[in-house]
């Protein structure tokens, strides 16, 4: 026997989930380009810092067990 559709049905799962992300989306504070722009920089900033910093433990560390092994 088939079923009749009725009123009350459900919304489909992938249009409910489509629907809650738009409306979180929508709550999200989005920054000003100027914001976006600094916090940009300073990632940059934070980036390059660490890669000198990292590249001198590495060249400390190497030249340390080049002194042990050799």
């Amino acid at each position: 026997m088939a079923r009749k559709k009725t009123k009350g049905k459900k919304e489909n799962r992938i249009v409910a989930y489509l629907k809650e992300t738009q409306a979180e989306i929508r709550k999200v504070h989005w920054p000003t380009r100027k914001e976006a722009r600094n916090l940009t920089s300073v990632v940059l900033a934070v980036t390059v810092g660490m890669s000198i910093f990292l590249n001198g433990v590495d060249n400390l560390f190497s030249w340390l067990v080049s002194l042990v092994v050799g």
